[in-house]
């Protein structure tokens, strides 16, 4: 099992609003930026291949490049160049990690110091929800579905394990950058379906729907 002392202190990172990545999903990315080519073939030269997502911090009070403390790390597990010199490839979610300083240097892209202590779970055996209501939770997803129009495989969702169920929806939902950094930031699984049964709720709420499903 990969621990967070072997992975390095420091990192490319991403920045990237609205993009979630969660330890042990996938996240597909399109290369094409010239300095983002540059930090997929430096990353593709380490024994890593890492590259660290994180969001921008846009607070008000925040400098032009901020960005948030917390992002995910995801190593490339799959590539493909295009013919005109793109790329589409698959980050697999490693761990969560914390900037500790950005790193001054010549490479077009960003790097950061960072550490990785504080989430070693990450780097553990899928984590799973005991609390889990799925029958309810299906009942008030399907509920936000219908008043998006949007469709989905059912009877995927209803066979997922706990993890994979709800790090997929929390990846792809369509939330405010804070919301979904809320979302990275939980400190467990069963935390993250607290917040995402919030945020599912709070939006059919917005959209003049005030049932309440889960309580």
């Amino acid at each position: 099992m990969r621990k967070f002392k072997d992975l390095p202190g420091i990192i490319p990172v991403f920045p990237l609003p609205g993009a979630l990545l969660l330890p042990r999903s996938n996240m597909p990315l399109h290369i094409f930026e010239p300095r983002y080519l540059t930090m997929l073939d430096d990353a593709l030269k380490t024994p890593e291949r890492l590259i660290g997502m994180i969001q921008p911090d846009t607070g008000p009070h925040s400098a032009d490049d901020a960005l948030m403390t917390i992002g995910c790390a995801g190593r490339i597990t799959q590539f493909n160049e295009t013919e005109d010199g793109r790329y589409m490839i698959t980050l697999t979610g490693i761990s969560r990690y914390r900037i500790s300083s950005q790193v001054e240097g010549f490479a077009p892209y960003r790097r950061a110091e960072v550490s990785w202590e504080g989430f070693e779970k990450d780097m553990g055996p899928e984590e799973h929800d005991p609390a889990f209501d799925r029958a309810k939770f299906l009942a008030l997803l399907e509920r936000f579905f219908s008043a998006k129009g949007l469709n989905t495989d059912w009877e995927t969702l209803q066979d997922a394990e706990d993890e994979l169920l709800v790090n997929s929806l929390s990846m792809l939902l369509d939330f405010s950058p804070e919301d979904k950094q809320a979302l990275l930031e939980a400190p467990s699984l069963s935390t993250r379906r607290e917040t995402l049964v919030t945020l599912i709720e709070f939006a059919l709420h917005s959209g003049g729907d005030g049932e309440d499903i889960l309580q």
